[in-house]
């Protein structure tokens, strides 16, 4: 069982050191992913409860209110 694991990561060590194009396909899509998450964070996920709550006490209040009451 171990010997057929071995082989299956070895295959796939071989694969990617012997790659070309993909290794450049590769870097460009984690790029890509990274950009992406980046942007989707700063612009859609804005820390709403710092810019809105000044105190840890104040957050934790709105969250547990938000969690009892829901959007009713």
């Amino acid at each position: 069982m171990t010997n057929l694991i071995r082989r299956i990561i070895d295959l796939y060590i071989d694969g990617f050191r012997n790659m070309t194009v993909g290794k450049s396909l590769w870097i460009l899509i984690l790029i890509k992913l990274f950009l992406i998450f980046v942007v989707l964070k700063l612009f859609f996920f804005p820390n709403f409860l710092n810019s809105n709550f000044s105190s840890d006490e104040e957050r934790a209040q709105h969250v547990r209110t938000e969690l009892i009451n829901g959007n009713k």
